[in-house]
């Protein structure tokens, strides 16, 4: 099953969607929650958070089972997300006496993904890429040998990579393309302290995604430098657009200054993102809704929720404050709109909005985004939230479900080390 375009072409279903009677959507519930007010208390309940995560997690054991037929999806929505959950919670240091054990889950909830294809075997996201990458550091962590067969086959995949057409449906992307690669290549390198690839390796990746994001927009005559598609359609956002793209590209060590071509269209782009942040202070799902004077989705997918990272690395690239207001500002929007009814996920759901006080905590400083972040968990234990927000499609998964929450939970305790999976802006690999 390619989720990828059913993702996309369920998303234009939905932005155009309404209720009966010609009522559009509400998508959020209301925020009943007063602001932070500077000088007040601000208290993280560690033990009832970590009853949370307990549930949670016995909850998901108990309903999505490490078997081949849950396999499909990838870290998106299959078994290997659930995987990395486990091996999310075996890092956070107060919860520590229980690594092992997280561990050892890891691995059964991996092994069915080890046995058997979860899709295309270059993509991170929802295919074997994002299986070998965290069969390796899985491995490593549990002394296994193997995972420098692992590594080997992650690596094995690189080739391909190189095609400017390797995917016609749009190769650059996160779910299924370089920038997803990528990403990949320098999770593992921390998370393994060796490189998976040479900086002239991915430098030559760097390359390609750059030489194809010129041709398209010379091609379609776009307004800035690079722009790309996917499945024909100009997304903005982290999950198949443009922000996800230029945030590796501002990631890769050294690239910048390697290509100084690339770096002045890189800079060019991401000014030109930057300058289709809304009034609210949102973005526009795709180009083909620049100009409109709604834009409803807040998600990690699309919208502020996933722009945001960019907007953030690039505040830590070029040390412009502009950079670090437009962050701001979408903290405003998620605020207001964030406690979405599609349910606790990463994705489109409450946890991955809560996400974005945990990095506008990193990125300032500023308390009043750590007391966001907790009202955001707050929300998902009230008895609207369990009433009325919708079951997502894999309720237990990574991405739509409720293992992203636990991560979103494992790092409201530790919020110095908080990130979004894959999407660390901080570190520099």
């Amino acid at each position: 099953m390619n989720l990828g375009k059913v993702f996309s072409t369920s998303f234009k279903k939905l932005i155009s969607s309404v209720c009966p009677f010609g009522v559009k959507m509400v998508r959020y519930f209301q925020n009943p929650f007063e602001d932070y007010q500077p000088g007040a208390e601000l208290m993280i309940m560690k033990d009832d958070i970590n009853r949370q995560i307990t549930d949670h997690v016995k909850s998901i054991t108990k309903r999505l089972q490490p078997t081949r037929k849950n396999v499909d999806g990838g870290l998106y929505v299959g078994v290997t997300g659930v995987a990395f959950m486990f091996h999310y919670l075996s890092k956070n240091p107060l919860l520590s006496e229980n690594k092992r054990q997280y561990l050892e889950k890891a691995m059964e909830y991996l092994k069915p993904a080890l046995e058997t294809s979860a899709g295309d075997k270059t993509s991170f996201l929802l295919g074997d890429a994002g299986t070998y990458a965290l069969a390796a550091v899985l491995m490593k962590e549990l002394g296994d040998e193997q995972y420098q067969d692992m590594l080997k086959m992650y690596k094995s995949l690189y080739n391909q990579f190189l095609n400017p057409k390797f995917l016609k449906c749009g190769g650059d992307e996160f779910f299924v393309g370089r920038a997803g690669y990528l990403a990949g290549a320098l999770w593992c390198s921390r998370e393994l302290h060796t490189p998976v690839f040479t900086n002239e390796e991915m430098y030559k990746i760097c390359d390609v995604m750059v030489a194809c994001g010129r041709e398209y927009s010379i091609k379609h005559k776009s307004p800035c430098p690079l722009m790309y598609h996917y499945y024909n359609t100009e997304y903005l956002g982290a999950a198949h657009g443009i922000s996800f793209i230029l945030q590796i590209l501002l990631s890769v060590p050294g690239y910048l200054d390697f290509n100084k071509s690339a770096a002045k269209d890189i800079k060019a782009t991401v000014d030109f993102i930057a300058s289709l942040q809304t009034d609210e202070g949102n973005w526009p799902c795709c180009m083909e809704e620049v100009g409109l004077s709604d834009h409803k989705l807040v998600h990690w997918c699309h919208g502020a929720p996933g722009t945001i990272y960019l907007m953030a690395k690039a505040y830590l690239v070029y040390q412009d404050q502009k950079y670090s207001d437009v962050c701001q500002k979408a903290g405003e929007v998620v605020w207001r709109k964030g406690l979405l009814r599609k349910g606790p996920g990463i994705c489109h759901g409450v946890a991955g909005n809560g996400y974005v006080f945990l990095l506008l905590y990193r990125l300032t400083g500023a308390e009043k985004y750590l007391h966001r972040a907790k009202r955001f968990a707050d929300f998902m234990c009230s008895d609207e939230f369990l009433r009325d927000a919708r079951l997502p499609d894999n309720p237990e998964s990574l991405y739509e479900g409720t293992s992203g929450t636990v991560c979103f939970l494992a790092d409201l305790i530790v919020p110095d080390k908080a990130e979004f999976p894959f999407q660390d802006v901080f570190s520099t690999y």
